[in-house]
């Protein structure tokens, strides 16, 4: 086993914990070949790896966020015109936090401070769909290829979906409040590290009390998938012989609600029963980036044209991204 080999399967993959979990069960008496035990195995497993992950993960950008604050990353933007300025935003936006409601607020300030709308949506669109954590939790998942390639294809949603929005001079669909709302640029003081110590900290036990029952769904889905479903159903509806599975997987992610750590088990499910790595992968962004909770939220500070525009490009960009990895799948796992 090669170096990245080991990284892959027993750093980020914990392929140990799962082992060891086995053995436990085993010990038990319980039959981890089986439905039930198989089951038992899968939660206890993702439970407790994607938990470790979150944690360690959420500690470290909420540190590097400690760095950009709002009125920070107002200037950081202001600085940059045209697709630098989408470009800028876009990777702004994967330092922020995992669920697509809290990029709203951060939308709407930055809005209102005057950044052109094309950029903030930009952010809007790459923040919930390739943060930090979604590259590192797909590396323990799919490989580093795949997870390169979906925050690279998610970045070019990002651009092209904030380009499209400017040059199409959309700023009167914008709500009047978000528009004479005040401004983001106040002066914070500095922070000593120890205070981004205890802001990372605070950060993430708030964001794990608030994602870890997503986590505890996401699984036990995951689990009877994984366990329960007849691999010729998945196969049926999302494998290679549905040309519209991908289409089928974005309409039904986009009623759902959950962050990248709520999706990551059903997308492993759903893979290791048959499903294609694209359509997979465009379930994931839909549930990421268009809640119904969140375009609920974007609805009131956005018309109802401009917040179809943006359902309209994230939809068509995630579908695009998807049949893109259902061709690339054969050289990618």
């Amino acid at each position: 086993m090669g170096v990245w080999d080991f990284i892959q399967d027993q750093v980020l993959g914990m392929q140990w914990l799962n082992e060891g979990i086995g053995v436990c069960l085993s010990a038990l008496g319980l039959d981890i070949s089986g439905r039930i035990g198989g089951s038992i195995q899968f939660f206890l497993y993702d439970v407790l790896k994607i938990t470790a992950l979150l944690c360690i993960l959420i500690f470290t950008i909420s540190y590097i966020q400690s760095y950009f604050p709002p009125e920070r990353s107002k200037r950081i933007l202001g600085r940059f015109h045209g697709i630098g300025a989408n470009l800028i935003s876009a990777l702004l936006g994967t330092v922020t936090p995992f669920c697509s409601c809290s990029s709203i607020p951060l939308f709407i300030g930055f809005t209102s401070a005057g950044l052109p709308l094309g950029v903030t949506f930009s952010f809007l669109i790459s923040s919930p769909m390739v943060d930090l954590g979604s590259l590192v939790l797909l590396m323990s998942i799919f490989g580093v290829r795949v997870a390169v390639i979906y925050v690279i294809l998610g970045l070019v949603v990002a651009i092209a979906g904030g380009t499209m929005i400017d040059k199409l001079h959309m700023e009167r669909y914008v709500e009047s409040f978000v528009l004479t709302a005040g401004k983001v640029d106040i002066e914070s003081p500095d922070l000593t590290p120890r205070d981004r110590l205890r802001y990372a900290r605070e950060q993430m036990l708030g964001t794990f009390q608030k994602v870890f029952p997503y986590i505890l769904i996401g699984v036990g889905i995951g689990a009877v998938i994984h366990n329960w479903i007849p691999e010729q159903w998945i196969q049926l509806v999302l494998g290679s012989n549905n040309p519209l599975g991908v289409v089928l997987a974005v309409l039904v992610g986009i009623p759902m609600y959950a962050d990248i750590f709520g999706t990551i088990p059903v997308a492993e499910a759903l893979l290791g029963k048959g499903a294609q790595l694209g359509t997979v992968l465009a379930f994931m962004m839909a549930v990421t980036t268009l809640s119904l909770p969140s375009l609920v939220m974007l609805r009131k500070a956005v018309k109802p044209r401009l917040l179809a525009l943006f359902i309209g490009i994230c939809t068509v960009g995630i579908i695009l991204v998807g049949y893109l990895f259902n061709g690339l799948q054969s050289i990618l796992i």
